[in-house]
C-alpha cells in the first residue's frame, strides 16, 4: 500500500517537474498562469491533469483543440514515479529518502533541459544541490559536494587551458557537487567513469554534433546510488 502512494506521490511531482521543463528554460513563471494549451492557451480543467492516465485517456491530445500532446510528459511523469518507488524501497520513509528523491527529480528536469536546449539553468542546478544536501550526515554531503566541485573545476581549468577552448560549462560542476553530496567518496568517481562510458557510443555516434552530458551524469549518479554497496565493495577489492 505505501508503496503505491509513494508511486502516485513520483507521478504528482513528475507531473510538476514537466512544467519546470516547459517554462524555465523560456524564463516563464512556473506558478503564473495556471496549466494552459501552448497551442489554444485554454486553461486546463483539473480532469485534464491528472499525472499519466490523462495523457491516456486524451489519447494523446489537448481536451479543447485536439492539439498533439508530447508523450515526453507521460514519460517524465512515469520516469518520477519509478524513480520515487526505488528510491523509498532502498531508503525507506527517512529524510535521505525525501533529499534523493527530491534532489534525482532536479537532475532529471536538467537532463530534459539539457537534452531539448543543450543548456543547464542554474535555477534548478542550485535546487538540486539544496535537495541533495538534505540528509542525516549534512555535513559530509557538503564536504564531498565541495570537493568533487572543486575537482571538476580545476578539471575544467586544465583541459580548457591544454585544448584552448571551454571544455565544459558551469552547470556541470555544479552537476558535479550534486554528485558528491549524494554518492560520496569513494562512489562519486565510479559514477563520473560510468556516466563517461554511457556518453561514449552516443558521442561517436553524434560525432561533431553535441552531445548533452547532463544526462549520462544523472544516469550513472542513480546507478551508483541504488547500488552503492557493490561499489563500495569494489572500491575496497581494487584497493585491498
Amino acid at each position: 500500500m505505501e508503496i503505491i502512494f509513494v508511486l502516485i506521490l513520483g507521478l504528482a511531482i513528475g507531473s510538476f517537474l514537466n512544467v519546470l521543463i516547459y517554462r524555465v528554460p523560456t524564463e516563464q513563471n512556473v506558478a503564473f498562469p495556471a496549466s494552459h494549451c501552448p497551442k489554444c492557451k485554454k486553461k486546463l480543467r483539473w480532469w485534464h491533469n491528472i499525472p499519466l492516465f490523462s495523457w491516456l485517456f486524451l489519447k494523446g491530445k489537448c481536451g479543447y483543440c485536439k492539439e498533439k500532446i508530447s508523450p515526453l510528459y507521460p514519460m517524465v511523469e512515469l520516469i518520477a514515479g519509478f524513480l520515487f518507488v526505488m528510491l523509498y524501497l532502498k531508503l525507506g520513509f527517512s529524510i535521505n529518502f525525501i533529499g534523493a528523491s527530491l534532489a534525482f527529480s532536479m537532475l532529471l528536469v536538467l537532463s530534459m533541459i539539457d537534452f531539448k536546449y543543450f543548456a543547464v539553468p542554474d535555477s534548478i542546478n542550485l535546487a538540486a544541490i539544496v535537495f541533495a544536501l538534505i540528509q542525516i550526515d549534512f555535513i559530509q554531503g557538503f564536504y564531498d559536494a565541495l570537493l568533487i566541485a572543486g575537482g571538476f573545476s580545476l578539471l575544467r581549468f586544465s583541459i580548457s587551458y591544454l585544448l584552448k577552448k571551454e571544455a565544459m560549462g558551469e552547470g556541470d560542476i555544479m552537476v558535479a557537487a550534486t554528485m558528491g553530496a549524494l554518492l560520496g567518496l569513494p562512489n562519486v568517481l565510479f559514477a563520473i567513469f560510468l556516466s563517461a562510458i554511457l556518453a561514449l557510443i552516443p558521442s561517436l555516434i553524434a560525432k561533431d554534433h553535441r552531445v548533452p552530458f547532463v544526462p549520462f551524469l544523472a544516469l550513472a549518479t542513480l546507478i551508483v546510488y541504488l547500488f552503492d554497496n557493490f561499489f563500495t565493495h569494489l572500491w575496497m577489492m581494487i584497493y585491498a
